[in-house]
């Protein structure tokens, strides 16, 4: 949807990027290497961000650190269509209604760092998790996206374990 929208496939990974993990910092030569383009194409479109107000930046000894701007009028309409390029919505949607008593239902891996990847890993914690169902609305969730999914179900939260990549995408946030 976003890719026929947005025709600079550096400015759509951009995007992704900083509204999919609103917490994460990126670099121009890291973002190059994570995207495979020249620095050239992602300095241009960081620029274009930055003076539209999408993102803002800080020095940090030789390096320009960038981050999303939380206070841009449009963040939260961006982040939403971003969760729905990647079919994040619809996802939630499914797995919420009827799954049981939802603590927090966290993005993982690739996607949590703001890249688009073949595999959605979600962390669901809660209690009396229907099991059964959960498989049913995966299946049916990755017939929809045309993404694999996997999912790891925690019904003790002293028991959980996330990764440093994360994205809370329901519920209240762990202490880990």
């Amino acid at each position: 949807m976003l890719g026929t929208l947005i025709q600079s496939k550096t400015r759509l990974k951009l995007l992704l990027r900083f509204f999919l993990n609103p917490d994460a910092t990126a670099w121009l030569r890291g973002l190059a290497e994570e995207f495979d383009h020249s620095t050239n194409s992602v300095r241009v479109e960081l620029n274009r961000f930055e003076e539209a107000g999408l993102i803002t930046s800080r020095k940090e000894g030789n390096k320009k650190v960038y981050r999303v701007n939380t206070g841009f009028p449009l963040y939260h309409e961006l982040q939403q269509m971003a969760y729905k390029h990647l079919g994040i919505d619809q996802i939630v949607d499914r797995v919420i209604q009827k799954l049981g008593i939802l603590d927090a239902v966290y993005l993982t891996g690739d996607m949590a760092r703001g890249l688009d990847a073949q595999v959605v890993e979600i962390t669901i914690v809660g209690d009396k998790i229907d099991r059964d169902y959960l498989e049913q609305l995966i299946a049916h969730a990755e017939r929809i996206i045309s993404k694999t999914i996997h999912t790891s179900v925690y019904t003790d939260k002293g028991d959980v374990e996330l990764p440093e990549s994360r994205l809370l995408i329901f519920g209240e946030a762990l202490e880990v």
